[in-house]
């Protein structure tokens, strides 16, 4: 399955300290003496990973470890034991440790980390964190599926009992079981749980289906209907991740799913026809071979729509027509092969721009153009709207809960070296979440060619009330820069953020 981003990557947790650190030299001092200074660790702020930003809300025992630190004085260099990790805070420049690290570097005072003792501490830590895989499934089937909305028993238990873990490369299996995408390589990446659960019960399986999948990529999705369905029939266009995909399905046991290798546009004709089909990347038009494999009164569930602007779309076939019912916005990595040769409007990367920033253009009395919205209301009142009729505000009275929406956007750090962010902003009442670094921004995040994060530019924080102002930002873009998302809402922050009138352009 290949929806690409999320922006639920707030679920990230770990016990941790804060120990103060220069920026300039990444060492770890305090404000006196250069000793430790030690205080319970604010989650839910910015860390500095290799090719990824995760955000911790709360507690839990996942292992965090990366910016490697230099010796500075004559204090002997010492190594974390397995299990220890230390982090470079992107924010406040500040090492972020776990307790026993936190311990052991107050003792030490200047430490070096040598990069085998991460990664043998962090293979110690997938192990460790994995080992009750079915507990964390199961959190993350309470807190990110049902808790949004997947009602259907069959598909929250199959959400359950499925390996998650065993679909990600191993540098990124501590994160298997947050609600977020993750890259499994190839520019393809393993959609969020939620997004899964929530496709799978829109089809309605039943135990006699027959289900074609376009977009195996890790095979997820496919050992998520598995349990569900008669027979899966899943084809992914590149080799490597099809083979891959169906070596970990044949080793899990998933005997009723198929695999194959090709291009999703033709389907799979020998096996049709299908009583549900599943499309997991997006094309700008539904393939007409997918209308004739679907059976009559079958239904297909497919992202249709721009590189960046898509709908998804749940059709249901009446003879040689379908008749369709617009769920959500949403983004998915686009429908390569022979679809993309179709594609008719391609993104501009000179010129980035955000979409429907003032918010007129509605889908179902949600905002058109921005997905993964979460306690999002779409206000109709001219009066008070700073540009045109409507504009949309996240509230939230529960400290810690996600309320945002996201947009992606084409961006080339060859062509656009600086971006202006205008927007116009209202607060009523804004407080920290459960920690005091979760705050409203306006954050737009930077992804490479292979869609692996390289940073961040935020704009905020917002807080206490205020009235409607206009304000603007600029900042630089990374050279590296192909792709962008926009986050905005509460971010774990109580109260109510409104904005309007969001514009995003290349800066002289």
């Amino acid at each position: 399955m290949k929806f690409w981003y999320s922006a639920r990557s707030s679920a990230v947790r770990v016990p941790s300290l804060h120990l103060s650190a220069s920026s300039s030299m990444r060492r770890c001092v305090s404000s006196s003496a250069r000793s430790c200074s030690i205080s319970r660790a604010a989650s839910g702020v910015s860390t500095r990973l290799i090719g990824a930003t995760i955000f911790s809300r709360s507690v839990a025992a996942i292992p965090l470890f990366y910016t490697a630190f230099r010796d500075v004085g004559q204090s002997r260099s010492r190594l974390p034991e397995a299990g220890q990790y230390v982090i470079m805070n992107r924010d406040t420049k500040r090492c972020v440790s776990s307790e026993e690290l936190a311990a052991m570097a107050c003792r030490s005072r200047l430490f070096r980390i040598g990069l085998a003792a991460l990664l043998l501490g962090s293979a110690v830590g997938h192990a460790q964190s994995l080992r009750d895989w079915r507990g964390l499934a199961a959190r993350m089937v309470d807190e990110e599926i049902a808790s949004a909305g997947v009602t259907n028993e069959r598909v929250l238990r199959a959400m359950r009992e499925t390996p998650r873990h065993e679909f990600v490369p191993a540098n990124e299996r501590r994160l298997a079981y947050f609600d977020m995408a993750l890259p499994i390589g190839h520019e393809q990446t393993i959609s969020p749980p939620f997004v899964v659960a929530y496709m799978t019960q829109e089809i309605d399986p039943q135990p006699t289906d027959r289900v074609l999948e376009i977009g195996t990529g890790s095979g997820y999705q496919a050992a998520v209907l598995s349990p569900l369905v008669r027979d899966v029939y899943t084809i992914e266009i590149v080799e490597p991740l099809g083979k891959r995909a169906a070596r970990t399905l044949k080793r899990l046991g998933y005997k009723n799913v198929h695999v194959k290798v090709g291009d999703g546009y033709q389907g799979w004709p020998e096996h049709a026809p299908f009583d549900k089909i599943i499309v997991t990347c997006s094309p700008e038009q539904v393939p007409k071979p997918l209308v004739d494999q679907l059976r009559d009164g079958g239904l297909m569930i497919v992202p249709v729509g721009e590189r960046y602007q898509q709908n998804l779309y749940l059709f249901r076939k009446r003879g040689d027509k379908l008749e369709s019912e617009a769920l959500k916005a949403t983004l998915f990595v686009p429908m390569t092969g022979q679809a993309e040769t179709r594609r008719a409007v391609l993104p501009d990367p000179a010129n980035p721009t955000i979409a429907n920033g003032s918010f007129e253009k509605t889908l179902d009395d949600e905002p058109a153009g921005w997905h993964y919205q979460r306690q999002l209301t779409l206000e109709n009142n001219p009066s008070e709207a700073p540009d045109g009729r409507r504009f949309v505000s996240f509230r939230n009275d529960e400290p810690g809960r996600a309320a945002h929406a996201l947009q992606g956007l084409a961006v080339d750090g060859r062509k656009v070296s600086k971006l202006r962010l205008d927007f116009s902003v209202r607060g009523r009442n804004i407080q920290s979440g459960q920690e005091q670094s979760q705050w409203p921004f306006i954050i737009v995040t930077f992804y490479d060619g292979h869609r692996a994060m390289i940073e961040e530019a935020r704009v905020g924080p917002f807080h206490g009330s205020f009235d409607w102002r206009a304000d603007s930002r600029e900042f630089a873009v990374p050279l590296r820069a192909r792709e962008a998302i926009v986050r905005i809402g509460l971010l774990g922050a109580v109260g109510e953020l409104s904005l309007d009138n969001l514009r995003l352009s290349a800066a002289p």
